[in-house]
């Protein structure tokens, strides 16, 4: 049953926040549900420049398009569910819940180097606190590096310069042959394009040709600085249509614990027939029990976005299986549990883990954690 007008989504106009409401949409649509994608701007997108737990823990990426629905411009937004905070307007409602991606995180390196793999001192790029503190748990010798920015431009900024060398080699190569035929020395200048035979140039091209569309797009990126490797959601890449133009490195979810919600999707709405109506259609709910029990054990513990919190559950017949990891920002401290919460009183048990977790030793390391981060403190100040 159709309703009778078409449903507007607010959605950012990123390419992966696009796929995800694109996922939204076909989903409705074969419920026949007519729908309209609006994008909008957020405080995420307009900021480039800062790392993803600096822009506050009241949702970056999410109050711009929520305050679309709140007043009336738009039915309801896509929103990737760990950036959706646990506390929202009390007339919003996560109305739908699609079946969920892949929950982990990816190594991706230039060459399918393994983690274990990477040289003493290998540089890795994430912007995430709990990715840089679970990197450090397992490999302290690493350089952890900020990197921000879209799936795409991060995963430019790994393979700009390996790429970049390997065309310069080519050059190198293909003009040293034009000149051993021409009996000349190399020089700088030779390097030019205009100096190059049509087969040299053509030798170039078919190289630059074979490559994926993001490797080309890398070859022409000016990188600050050089990642041995960096770690992203798969969910991302997956959607991204990425996975198969990198080499990656899937990292276990037990250790590697991913963020709460990480791969799901949530779309917001107002708590009306509306509302209903996209929970009808859209809700997965092994994957809205899942989400919840990871929701509410970071609710509980209140680590926010200024902790590294890993919390992953999977509905796994009557039970939840739920792996939590709390780290201090160095990795060298921890908190971890592993437990299967029935599914009957699921969100009652994920609270009683978070205040077994809590009586652990969890909440004085997020509580270190909020007076090592700058902004938090500005925020108690205020």
């Amino acid at each position: 049953m159709t309703t009778d007008r078409t449903l507007r989504l607010a959605t950012r106009g990123s390419d992966l926040a696009l796929r995800q409401a694109a996922t939204v949409t076909e989903a409705l649509a074969s419920r026949r549900q007519s729908v309209e994608l609006v994008e909008v701007e957020t405080t995420g997108d307009q900021i480039q420049d800062e790392l993803i737990h600096r822009l506050g823990k009241t949702g970056a990426f999410v109050r711009s398009l929520d305050q679309q629905v709140l007043d009336g411009e738009v039915d309801a937004a896509v929103h990737s569910m760990k950036d959706v905070p646990t506390e929202s307007p009390p007339e919003l409602i996560v109305a739908g819940v699609p079946e969920r991606g892949p929950a982990g995180d990816v190594l991706l390196t230039p060459d399918g180097t393994s983690l274990d793999d990477l040289p003493e001192g290998a540089t890795v790029g994430t912007a995430s606190l709990r990715r840089a503190a679970e990197l450090r748990a397992e490999r302290p010798d690493l350089e952890i590096e900020p990197l921000r920015g879209n799936v795409d431009t991060r995963v430019e900024k790994l393979l700009a310069p390996s790429l970049q060398r390997e065309h310069e080699r080519r050059l190198e190569r293909a003009v040293g042959e034009q000149s051993d035929d021409e009996d000349e020395d190399v020089d700088a200048d030779d390097l030019d394009p205009e100096n190059l035979s049509d087969a040299v140039l053509a030798e170039i091209d078919e190289w630059f040709d074979g490559l994926h569309e993001i490797e080309r797009r890398a070859t022409e990126r000016d990188v600050e600085t050089e990642y041995d490797a960096i770690v992203l959601a798969e969910a991302g890449l997956d959607r991204m249509g990425l996975l198969h133009a990198v080499e990656f490195e899937r990292l276990p979810t037990d250790t590697f614990v991913p963020a709460p919600g990480q791969g799901a999707l949530a779309v917001t709405a107002l708590d009306d027939d509306v509302g209903t109506q996209i929970h009808d259609r859209l809700d997965h709910p092994p994957t809205r029990v899942a989400t919840s029990v990871e929701r509410i054990v970071l609710d509980e513990l209140g680590g926010g976005c200024v902790a590294p919190i890993g919390v992953h559950a999977t509905v796994q017949g009557a039970v939840v299986h739920t792996v939590v990891r709390v780290l201090s920002q160095d990795g060298t401290e921890e908190v971890a549990a592993s437990r299967d919460l029935p599914v009957e009183r699921h969100a009652r048990a994920a609270g009683d883990l978070a205040d077994d977790l809590r009586e652990q030793g969890a909440a004085d390391l997020i509580e270190r954690a909020k007076r090592e981060d700058p902004d938090e403190r500005k925020r108690e100040d205020s």
